[in-house]
């Protein structure tokens, strides 16, 4: 396990990952400053509780509003056809 430092909002936040996973966890963290970011300079300071509340109420409505597509098995089968399509294409 890796530990990686998150700077959010001009504090480090030691924070442990899977080795091999420093990168993504990273990047995630900048996109949590750069959120945290946006809503102090719309509402001015907060309390670093209530900026953390709030950050994670409008990722959670971001998700809410912006689902992932289902697939079905159609799809699936769809797909698994393309791949073998093109396999055979490469294959030849």
């Amino acid at each position: 396990m890796s530990v990686v430092s998150i700077p959010i909002v001009n504090k480090n936040y030691q924070m442990g990952c899977e080795d091999g996973q420093e990168a993504r966890l990273i990047e995630l963290g900048q996109m949590v400053d750069i959120r945290a970011r946006k809503i102090l300079d719309k509402i001015g300071p907060l309390p670093e509780s209530s900026l953390l509340a709030t950050v994670c109420i409008v990722l959670a409505d971001e998700l809410r509003n912006h689902p992932t597509p289902s697939v079905n098995d159609t799809d699936l089968q769809e797909i698994l056809a393309r791949i073998r399509e093109i396999k055979n294409k490469i294959g030849q």
